[in-house]
């Protein structure tokens, strides 16, 4: 079970539910409560029904609390300013419609903006003040009354700003973790899709230049060259359309490809020029390689072979794969010669690094001191239970 199934939001039937068991809850509360007792000096001695109907006044439109936030705490101060003022609500009872008034406000604060929030609460506050200040009381004087009504009223706004600032802020991070997200799946299909195109069509052109070379002297020759620009086009749509696959659910293209397929990879480079001299060696007890890493292995491997064709070739490549428990090492080297132009590190060379960075692993690709090209990289591993 996930974090989001434990904290699921409640659906609005849910919500109206609640508030409507609130409203009825304070309601009944602050009833039985202002006609517990009467003033200390005595004053007005309310029927019950009256002290019902000023607690329902003061509870029932927090049902409503969601819907219209504004209107309802400037309904529910009125109430509780005129139960103050009149008697009903004794003066040092005032924490009774206090409790109304500090949960409307907070309803304002949480689902308004903060200058209307602003203006409702001080709104709220001046008016509980003021009838405080109409109240005969030992309790307090005119400025305590400001203050008491403050303690009642300021931090359940203060609450409610609080918490509709923090879920903007899980807003705006969930919004930024969606982008990354879409981002981060643009550069893997990017990465893909260089990695394909460059290494087929580094291949094409090859068998291209050959068969435009022997078209007239040696039909046969030509022939087969097609046949293998052919397959070889063939094979790259089928690459172009598992790539492009996986952004759709139950795409019927075969999986990615990975250590597996890395023989067919090394036939394959004959094709430009470049006998691949392929080992691929498991340590005991290596443990079966992640697919996310099987496919970077693939591509680098791939991508450092098609530079060997478009750069070096006619050459041979040593192509080395060791798979340990916990990570697989891979080594690539060639003995062919490259201008120095293209010993630079370009668009593949990125990829590649970000392959291995995407796997906290060390890469490193650079020009031997004999001569060749050297590609090195580790990516680690870790097997899931």
């Amino acid at each position: 079970m996930t974090a989001f199934q434990l904290t699921r939001r409640l659906r609005p039937a849910e919500l109206a539910t609640v508030d409507v068991v609130l409203a009825v809850a304070v309601g009944g509360l602050l009833g039985p409560y202002a006609a517990l007792e009467s003033p200390l000096r005595g004053g007005v001695h309310e029927p019950l029904w009256l002290s019902v109907l000023v607690g329902m006044a003061l509870g029932l439109p927090l049902g409503v609390r969601r819907r219209w936030p504004i209107t309802v705490a400037v309904v529910i101060s009125c109430v509780a300013a005129v139960a103050l003022v009149s008697g009903v609500v004794p003066n040092y009872a005032a924490a009774a419609p206090g409790l109304a008034v500090g949960l409307s406000v907070y309803t304002v604060a949480v689902s308004t903006g903060t200058h209307r929030s602003v203006l409702c609460v001080a709104g709220c506050l001046a008016l509980v003040s003021v009838a405080l200040m109409f109240t005969e009381s030992d309790l307090w004087s005119r400025t305590g009354a400001v203050g008491y009504a403050a303690v009642m009223i300021v931090p359940a706004g203060m609450i409610g700003w609080l918490v509709r600032e923090r879920r903007a802020l899980a807003v705006r991070q969930g919004e930024h973790l969606v982008r990354q997200a879409a981002a981060e799946e643009r550069l893997r299909v990017a990465r893909e899709l260089h990695d394909v195109v460059a290494h087929t069509l580094s291949l094409i052109v090859v068998k291209a230049a050959v068969a435009n070379h022997v078209a007239e002297a040696d039909p046969r020759e030509a022939g087969a060259a097609l046949r293998v620009i052919e397959e070889t086009g063939r094979n790259a749509l089928t690459d172009v359309r598992r790539v492009l696959g996986v952004l759709r659910e139950d795409t019927p293209y075969a999986p990615q490809p990975g250590l597996d397929e890395l023989p067919a990879l090394a036939r394959q480079a004959a094709i430009g020029g470049v006998e691949v001299r392929l080992d691929v060696r498991r340590e005991e007890p290596a443990e079966a390689v992640p697919e996310s890493v099987g496919l970077a292995v693939y591509r680098i491997v791939q991508e450092a072979v098609t530079n060997v064709v478009k750069h070096a070739a006619p050459a041979t490549c040593r192509a080395t794969v060791i798979v340990t428990p916990g990570e697989v090492r891979v080594e690539v080297i060639d003995d062919g010669r490259r201008s120095v132009a293209t010993v630079g590190e370009g668009h593949g060379i990125v990829g590649m690094r970000e392959r291995v960075a995407m796997h906290g692993g060390e890469f490193h690709a650079g020009p031997r001191s004999g001569g060749g090209f050297v590609v090195t990289a580790g990516l680690p591993y870790r097997v899931s239970a």
